[in-house]
């Protein structure tokens, strides 16, 4: 595989009026790489993935797209397909012809075969004769997606790809996301949905007042994070409860759900704490059934590191 970066950017700035969107974002994404963004509303995801697909130009900085230095033009990076703001779709045509226009745009270079193939990789074939006005979000959604791999993208940019889709849904296109990085495709997506994050990214960039507050392995996040709320299940409630207070670093937690269940016990620790709290708890003989945070590291480092970013300014 090559060993170019998808995705490359230093110091990308860009405001509208005195609002800055961008206030100096790097941003690396390896190939073959499910890279997450994520952040509050009005933290500049959109307009960072406006960047990538050619929709809007940086006031300052570098963008290097493909190993292809991004110029002041606009202009979709060749190799780079994705959407923002939910898929353009036409209503009045179906499935298959919106693909089939979409592909006639895009010209002589574009790939126009392989429509039955992408709507069969989203799941879309029983409907591909549907008018799209029809439509759910979640299937609008699989057809921006289909539309998106029409030209056999080498880096797919997806805002909120998951919208709409019922469990079922949510599965398939999971399942068509990582069979494409599996085969190198690079992708970066921004969702609200922390646990699509956790189950697709193997490295995520948080966003807060047009800043980057961190970037990385989701695996360094959770190492880096502060205390975690963790629910623990155990074969004996009252001699896990003894445990865990009697364990260095760890707080038993009396929260709401510790209170309306008397099995369940919360704790509340930094990771170190935790792993020792397991080892003293199978040393004494007591069972675990369930260990799991309360909030996911994911989102307990997003809220932490984004209204820490809103305090400061």
């Amino acid at each position: 595989m090559d060993t170019l970066p998808a995705t490359r950017a230093r110091g990308i700035t860009k405001a509208f009026g005195d609002v800055v969107a961008l206030d100096g974002i790097d941003l690396d994404v390896t190939q073959g790489q499910i890279h997450g963004l994520v952040g509050p509303n009005g933290a500049g995801k959109t307009t960072l993935l406006g960047l990538l697909l050619g929709l809007a130009v940086a006031d300052s900085g570098d963008l290097e797209i493909l190993g292809t230095q991004v110029g002041r033009a606009l202009a979709a990076p060749e190799g780079v397909a994705g959407f923002v703001d939910g898929p353009g779709l036409y209503p009045s045509l179906t499935a298959r012809q919106n693909l089939a226009a979409l592909a006639a745009l895009r010209g002589r270079e574009a790939r126009t075969t392989g429509i039955d193939e992408v709507l069969d990789q989203v799941g879309l074939t029983d409907v591909a004769d549907d008018r799209a006005r029809g439509f759910s979000l979640g299937m609008r959604q699989r057809l921006g997606l289909a539309a998106a791999l029409l030209t056999k993208p080498r880096l797919l940019v997806l805002d909120e790809p998951s919208n709409g889709l019922d469990p079922a849904g949510k599965k398939h296109v999971h399942g068509v996301l990582a069979r494409l990085a599996a085969e190198g495709t690079s992708v970066v997506l921004s969702s609200h949905r922390m646990d699509d994050l956790e189950a697709l990214c193997s490295e995520v960039t948080i966003l807060a007042t047009g800043r980057v507050v961190f970037s990385g392995p989701l695996s360094k996040l959770a190492a880096e994070n502060r205390e975690l709320d963790y629910r623990v299940l155990t074969s004996d409630p009252a001699a896990a409860r003894l445990v865990a207070a009697d364990t260095a670093g760890i707080q038993v937690v009396d929260d709401a759900a510790a209170r309306r269940d008397a099995e369940v016990l919360v704790v509340r620790a930094q990771v170190p704490a935790l792993d020792e709290l397991v080892v003293r708890l199978v040393q004494a003989g007591i069972a675990l059934r369930e260990f799991a945070p309360v909030v996911s590291p994911l989102e307990a480092a997003f809220l932490a590191l984004t209204e820490q970013q809103e305090t400061v300014r």
